[in-house]
């Protein structure tokens, strides 16, 4: 679970990331005015903003599995539990 809620704080901090990102390049297009170089600067820019989308997107999902990994290994723990408790039950009821 606390992989899960590490998973759902990437999401978060690369919420901004992309808006961070958009007025940087706004910043660097007033400066640089009409330089051949703002055309491959768009491209990486759109590069960027493709990865971040996909890394919230893989986190966001991965927190999701995480969370149903965990539920599912509680449920299977509390069976081990049980199967234990009833054995230790018929042992010490036979050794009476």
């Amino acid at each position: 679970m606390r992989a899960a809620g590490a998973a759902d704080q990437l999401v978060a901090h690369l919420g901004p990331a992309r808006g961070e990102l958009e007025a940087a390049h706004h910043g660097l297009i007033a400066g640089a005015g009409a330089l051949a170089a703002l055309a491959e600067l768009s491209s990486v820019r759109a590069s960027w903003e493709r990865r971040l989308e996909e890394a919230r997107g893989e986190c966001g999902s991965l927190a999701g599995k995480l969370r149903t990994v965990a539920r599912c290994q509680a449920e299977v723990n509390e069976g081990v539990r049980s199967d234990f408790a009833q054995v230790r039950a018929a042992s010490c009821g036979g050794a009476r």
